[in-house]
């Protein structure tokens, strides 16, 4: 039983490439058909924060580079730069499919991981650690799991229930260094694409509606493997080889 349940949490995530012609043409086919995300602001978007993680050995990086089956990245993510709510993230990839597990995270416990502290595993609020969170904290101790890069950008939300269906356009994708101001607007940034250059990520469980899919028909959509982590870091991790990317 567990294992099945381990292969229901995996579901579908196709990723596209696109520009903002091509957005605002899939923004209002969308709008007609399925609901925004409850969560989006009065002008229909919000915004995403993420600090990643990785080892000395830098492996989430170079696994993700060499195109691993089976493999995974943490993160803690919050929503329009406030620490109302921080969760601790943990994405994994798996034959092409996707799971995600988190945990709340307070903000000290935050600053803590941040400043690469890990939590007290000898406490007796330890043993109410969600198993993600214990588990992060065992790579902080043995692998030296640090907080790499911040990756920001704004997401309009679509939400369909039947499925389980999330249909997301990212926009105004940058990237900082300055992981200890995670918490801070002002933080120096800089672009990852090329201007007007956006990402639509297509995420269900079992299927995928056939009025929905219709809908995303364009005929110039080209599917392609993106991680927003790797593209940030990419310039500045030293691979197996020695090379600089």
């Amino acid at each position: 039983m567990s294992k099945l349940k381990e292969e229901r949490a995996y579901r579908h995530e196709y990723k596209f490439l696109i520009d903002e012609r091509q957005r605002a043409e899939l923004f209002y086919r969308l709008k007609g058909l399925i609901p925004m995300d409850p969560h989006v602001a009065a002008e229909g978007s919000y915004w995403i924060r993420s600090v990643y993680f990785d080892d000395y050995r830098d492996t989430c990086f170079c696994e993700n580079e060499s195109g691993v089956n089976e493999r995974s990245k943490y993160r803690i993510r919050i929503y329009n730069v406030s620490d109302e709510q921080i969760r601790l993230e943990r994405k994994s990839k798996k034959n092409g499919m996707t799971c995600k597990e988190s945990a709340k995270l307070t903000r000290e416990q935050c600053d803590m991981l941040l400043k690469g502290i890990p939590l007290p595993m000898d406490t007796p609020e330890a043993a109410d650690y969600p198993e993600v969170l214990k588990q992060f904290l065992v790579l902080m101790m043995t692998k030296g799991m640090r907080a790499k890069t911040i990756v920001e950008y704004e997401r309009i939300p679509f939400v369909y229930q039947n499925g389980n269906v999330r249909i997301t356009f990212d926009r105004n994708l940058s990237s900082s260094m300055e992981v200890q101001r995670f918490f801070e607007k002002d933080t120096l940034r800089y672009p990852v694409l090329a201007a007007g250059q956006q990402l639509m990520e297509v995420k269900f469980d079992e299927y995928l509606p056939a009025f929905i899919k219709e809908n995303l028909e364009t005929g110039k959509l080209q599917q392609t493997s993106f991680s927003k982590y790797y593209l940030c870091r990419r310039y500045s991790v030293p691979c197996a080889g020695g090379r600089k990317r």
